[in-house]
């Protein structure tokens, strides 16, 4: 990875400058990373680890980076001589890639001097965020599909990061491959994809354009019907082309759809070639196709058996953003960790004190039933009955008495040495299609999904209400 250093916001800078000169620099803090939940994001899949990771490790500043920040002439001689020899010491503590996440939940933790924790905000919420809401945009899609979904979204997305990237977080969200060649070189991810309408555009009839595909590709002939007209020149030539295969020794592969009514075409298009003697030719559509889409075209009765997604897969059409914010949740003062609060009047921006992890229960059928965010510190006795309640709406309570508790954090640097190592891209997807089946299919729906109960625990909440009242003014 080339050196992101200074991929971060200028304010970062400044403030780690200003930490110097206010001699708390090397004051210990704990950041989280955490999103707040909108309508459209009611749990979010967690992504971009192994980018921070990589991220963390080359963190340095260069030569010419410190040449650079000298030109700005906002910057103090003890802040550069800080940076000369800079290396992350801190410990972080993140979720797993592919795991499920709910508002408020700590997605990261960051636990290093303010000077360090501080420059990490930026970066580290360009990576997460971002892999994150498109990981989590791909399992929504997928859940759908009811079929393999293949990832076209390069062209689309917003720069080449985002595209590479993107293409490696919606494997994660259980896409199957990606039209990505370089996703493909760096991720190892499956490559695929069929040809374009210049293609067939490119030659005097669309047969001979057909033809001459089938002749290049002829073990694996994936014919796009729609430049013309689909059902009076596209399927018809397919099938004419596809009988020539055959007669050759092979069998074709499919045809694509990329416009049109897709549920009408593909019902006619199966019944098509179902008569011509060609039940096991595929039909993929592509097309500015989304979950909300795919719901429809099924209820419609619509015959697809692969899709191509590109264009509200990799910009998380209708969101364009997880919202993931990084916030101080503890300091160190004189040896004593002190806990930190943001308090607002808006009830979802009061934050979470204190350094924290979460658990998710299950109940006796291993299912997930609940999150309870807690202190770090906090044990539990899995033979005791636990009783959990809402945040806001304390009211709301729930007992368990035959259930299990898992940590859903894990360590990844620990004084600054990697102590994690990030599974390939595969078990990751693998990991994440687990998780996806421990929860109940009414919490995943997309029209009024049952809302997971994620609460805190009463170490927590006491605590996070003592120092609402003594932030209280008057």
């Amino acid at each position: 990875m080339r050196n992101l250093t200074l991929l971060t916001d200028l304010y970062q800078l400044t403030m780690m400058n200003a930490y110097i000169e206010a001699g708390i620099a090397q004051r210990n803090s704990v950041f989280d990373i955490f999103y707040r939940g909108n309508d459209n994001i009611e749990y979010a899949v967690a992504a971009g680890l192994d980018t921070a990771i990589e991220y963390i490790n080359n963190l340095h500043f260069s030569d010419e980076d410190i040449n650079y920040l000298r030109g700005l002439k906002i910057f103090g001689e003890r802040f550069f001589a800080a940076i000369k020899d800079f290396k992350f010491t801190g410990d972080i503590y993140a979720v797993r890639e592919g795991e499920f996440i709910f508002p408020n939940e700590p997605i990261l933790t960051v636990k290093a001097p303010l000077f360090q924790a501080q420059l990490l905000e930026t970066a580290l919420l360009n990576i997460i965020n971002h892999q994150t809401l498109i990981a989590t945009k791909a399992t929504k899609i997928s859940q759908e599909a009811k079929g393999a979904v293949m990832e076209f979204g390069l062209r689309r997305a917003q720069g080449p990061d985002a595209g590479i990237y993107g293409s490696r977080a919606s494997i994660i969200g259980g896409c199957s491959s990606t039209s990505n060649v370089l996703a493909g070189q760096m991720f190892g991810i499956k490559v695929a994809g069929t040809h374009a309408h210049s293609w067939v555009m490119s030659f005097p009839s669309e047969i001979e354009s057909f033809r001459a595909y089938a002749d290049t590709y002829p073990s694996s002939c994936l014919l796009l019907v729609d430049t013309y007209d689909t059902l009076r020149s596209g399927v018809p030539n397919a099938i004419k082309v596809f009988d020539e295969l055959r007669k050759k020794g092979y069998e074709p592969w499919g045809i694509r759809l990329d416009s049109g009514d897709i549920a009408y075409l593909s019902k006619r298009a199966r019944k098509m070639l179902d008569e011509a003697g060609y039940p096991g030719v595929k039909i993929v559509a592509s097309g500015d196709i989304d979950e909300n889409i795919l719901s429809s075209l099924h209820q419609q009765g619509a015959r697809i058996d692969i899709w191509g997604i590109g264009t509200k897969l990799i910009t998380s059409a209708p969101n364009p953003a997880l919202g993931g914010v990084y916030k101080l949740a503890a300091i160190e003062e004189n040896g004593i960790w002190e806990p930190k609060i943001k308090i607002s009047d808006t009830q979802d921006k009061i934050t979470n004190p204190g350094l924290k992890t979460t658990y998710r229960i299950y109940d006796h059928e291993n299912m997930a039933v609940a999150d309870l965010i807690c202190l770090k510190d906090e044990v539990f006795d899995e033979t005791k009955p636990l009783t959990i309640f809402h945040p806001v709406d304390t009211w709301k309570k729930t007992t368990f008495t035959k259930y299990t508790m898992r940590n859903l954090m894990t360590d990844i640097f620990i004084g600054g040495k990697q102590v994690y190592t990030s599974p390939p891209l595969k078990d990751i997807a693998e990991y994440a299609l687990k998780v996806l089946s421990e929860f109940w299919e009414e919490y995943r729906r997309l029209i009024n999904p049952h809302i997971y109960k994620v609460d805190l625990s009463d170490k927590l909440y006491d605590l996070k209400h003592r120092l609402i009242a003594e932030n209280t003014f008057e």
